[in-house]
């Protein structure tokens, strides 16, 4: 097999503006999806004929694939609500060479929207829920303690992570007074077929050895069928991983140093969450009606869980440490001031940590689970400057994302060096072992419409990839509409897109790649973490409810 990408014509907009209209070529054997078979999903997921299958068209809408829900109440204007930091966690105990964390995940009601209030399922009682900030190479323990009505899984996303804790999702915590799953009961059925499942009643332990670069985590519901409304519903939290080589550069720090989770969401005329779950209580029966089969959107963005916040900050340069928590929505991220100046965003990291140097954007695509580091400059701005933090590819109300107010002038000692780390990995071509490759693509099965794999509907009693650690290898992947894909255990680098370049952005180590539509993308990485099952797959997370995973096994 080649390890060499075929052209595919000239680059579009490489956000996805302007996709191939030819979507049904497929480059894995045994995997091609007819017209007739695209044709025949096109209400459920939002598809459309002309002349070739546009399977593109619902993403130029929304800079996204899935439609957008709509909420029944006020939203506030824009810039009104002060931008809340989510709690550090206090270790439990820090004894010995492991620093143990203690979670409890609850439902609570909470603000959101001023004067509104809202039921959310938490992680200690916030959304998002308590940052934990840990050191390399220094393990940390988190006990998990579960009183939601229905069983969870908690995925440390981009962690070097074994396998009994990287929260697979058949490997429930169930909650007080839930039967098992093999018995079929409370709609867990579905779940039998996996010989491997390792359940806990009520509180589960997982262990991260933290054996990886310094970068931003993130941590989310992973059970299976039911990850999207959990995450919806707020089951998600940052990890700050951070180490010596980070330390000695200097770059803006304490106050000056915001991670931001970025989502959106809709709420119903009650204050409620509004999702389309066909059941709402998340106990029986996955997924959403059919014309949120393709994404779900909301029509508020929301930043550490307040819609679109402000926050007050010096002339000085700031570091912000983006993350996509959205279902769906992808966005294009841009500063620009009142007056039309648009400021650089210097990116100094990606999902997996520090690029080998910085990298000056204009705008900076992120799709779902993608994290960057940023460096923007107030510098020069007035007291009293407002930058809004804005979404090219959003709407109406979901253009705007957050802003900024400049509140005075102060001291600076912080600098960008040429030289982030030199620390990043090297793998080349000449030592892959093997080259694979992968198709993301809608699809039907005699489980009904889906999001598929090579064709394929996840099972998690079935191996999709054998491979043995320290292998080298090049995974083509390629896409029918946008596709963030994600591998877990590992990090990757992005070697193509398309048979050309990687964009800009696509520079460091990162763990989730945005396929846009009809992209194929070459991606190498080594398997050199831990040994067990895996996983990889789309990160829109409906797609992922809806079969769009595959298994990995390492040994």
């Amino acid at each position: 097999m080649s390890d060499q990408s075929t052209p595919r014509g000239p680059h579009t907009d490489p956000y996805g503006a302007e996709p191939p209209r030819t979507l049904l070529r497929d480059t894995a054997p045994g995997t091609e999806l007819t017209r007739r078979r695209v044709l025949g999903l096109g209400a459920a997921l939002g598809l459309v004929a002309a002349g070739a299958t546009d399977a593109a068209a619902a993403p130029r809408r929304h800079g996204s694939t899935g439609e957008q829900l709509r909420s029944a109440l006020p939203l506030p204007e824009p810039y009104t609500v002060p931008l809340p930091i989510p709690p550090v966690l206090a270790p439990a105990d820090t004894s010995g060479d492991t620093d143990r964390y203690e979670i409890t995940q609850r439902q609570v009601t909470a603000r959101i929207l001023p004067g509104v209030t809202t039921t959310l399922w938490t992680y200690n009682g916030t959304y998002p829920g308590p940052t934990i900030e840990s050191r390399r190479g220094r393990p940390v323990t988190v006990r998990h303690r579960n009183e939601l009505p229905v069983p969870t899984v908690v995925h440390l996303h981009g962690g070097r992570t074994p396998a009994g804790s990287d929260g697979y999702p058949t490997d429930l915590v169930l909650p007080d007074g839930w039967s098992d799953p093999a018995s079929g009961r409370h709609g867990e059925a579905h779940m039998a077929h996996d010989p491997r499942a390792v359940t806990s009643q009520v509180t589960r332990e997982y262990t991260y050895p933290l054996d990886q670069r310094a970068a931003l985590l993130w941590y989310h519901d992973h059970r299976m069928d039911f990850t999207a409304p959990a995450i919806w519903r707020g089951l998600t939290g940052m990890h700050i991983v951070r180490d010596a080589v980070e330390d000695a550069l200097d770059l803006p720090r304490g106050e000056r140093e915001l991670a931001l989770m970025i989502a959106d969401r809709a709420f119903a005329a009650d204050g409620s969450l509004a999702y389309p779950a066909l059941d709402p209580e998340l106990r029986d029966r996955p997924g959403v009606t059919e014309p949120y089969a393709a994404g779900v959107l909301g029509d508020v963005i929301v930043v550490n869980g307040a819609p679109w916040p402000v926050h007050e900050v010096d002339a000085v340069r700031h570091r912000l440490r983006l993350v996509n928590a959205s279902n769906a929505r992808h966005y294009r991220l841009e500063a620009v001031t009142d007056d039309g100046h648009r400021l650089d965003l210097v990116q100094i990291g990606a999902d997996q940590g520090l690029l080998a140097a910085p990298v000056t954007l204009t705008d900076l695509p992120i799709a779902p689970a993608e994290r960057y580091d940023v460096v923007i400059d107030f510098a020069g701005l007035p007291p009293g400057s407002r930058v809004r933090l804005r979404n090219l590819l959003g709407s109406g109300r979901t253009r705007d994302v957050m802003a900024f107010r400049v509140a005075r002038a102060a001291s600076d000692h912080s600098t960008i060096p040429e030289v982030l780390c030199d620390d990043l990995p090297t793998w080349r071509r000449a030592q892959v072992a093997t080259v694979r490759r992968f198709t993301f693509r809608a699809g039907h099965a005699e489980q009904g419409r889906g999001w598929f794999v090579n064709g394929e509907p996840f099972d998690p009693s079935r191996t999709d990839v054998h491979t043995w650690r320290g292998a080298v290898e090049v995974w083509r992947l390629t896409a029918d509409v946008h596709h963030p894909v994600h591998l877990h255990q590992t990090g990757f680098r992005v070697l193509s897109r398309d048979g050309r370049a990687p964009l800009p952005h696509d520079a460091g180590l990162k763990d989730t790649v945005s396929l846009r539509p009809g992209e194929t993308a070459d991606i190498i990485t080594r398997f050199d973490g831990h040994r067990g099952r895996f996983l990889f797959h789309c990160h829109n997370a409906e797609h992922e409810d809806m079969g769009m995973m595959a298994n990995i096994e390492i040994v």
